[in-house]
């Protein structure tokens, strides 16, 4: 993480912050996410469960939504990304998952201009992609509708 310039570093941060919020009893497996729009602002997100399993939401996709709902219209320009079981212990990167990929395709498509998206586990390794469609390059989007 010491690689980041210091806007991503804090962003990463926020996404830690939120990731320590995360709702994940069943799991266990906690997520958070941090967005920073054009306009400055940073808006956190992070995994929802619920017992009857279809009915979370994950720490990506509440950001998105979130950001879209709060700020229609300003544009995504970084998302971080922070994934581990509770116990802080998972080191890996972890980027999102097909669900959030297709939410996150929807926002840079219909945006016109690419996410650079930033993961990691609890700490370590932070992978950088240049554009959400760097990891779904096949996107399925509305040119198919």
């Amino acid at each position: 993480m010491g690689e980041l310039s210091s806007q991503d570093q804090s962003l990463m941060q926020d996404a830690i912050k939120a990731r320590h919020k995360a709702y994940a009893p069943y799991s266990n497996f906690t997520v958070g996410c941090a967005l920073i729009l054009e306009n400055g602002v940073v808006v956190t997100g992070n995994n929802q469960e619920n017992a009857a399993y279809p009915s979370g939401l994950c720490a990506e996709r509440v950001a998105v939504f979130s950001a879209g709902a709060q700020y229609p219209g300003v544009k995504i320009l970084k998302m971080a990304i922070t994934a581990s079981p509770k116990d802080d212990s998972f080191h890996k990167p972890v980027p999102p998952c097909g669900a959030c990929r297709q939410s996150i395709a929807e926002y840079e498509n219909n945006q016109k201009s690419p996410i650079e998206l930033y993961f990691m586990g609890a700490a370590g390794t932070v992978l950088k992609s240049d554009s959400l469609s760097d990891l779904l390059p096949l996107i399925f989007d509305k040119n198919y509708l």
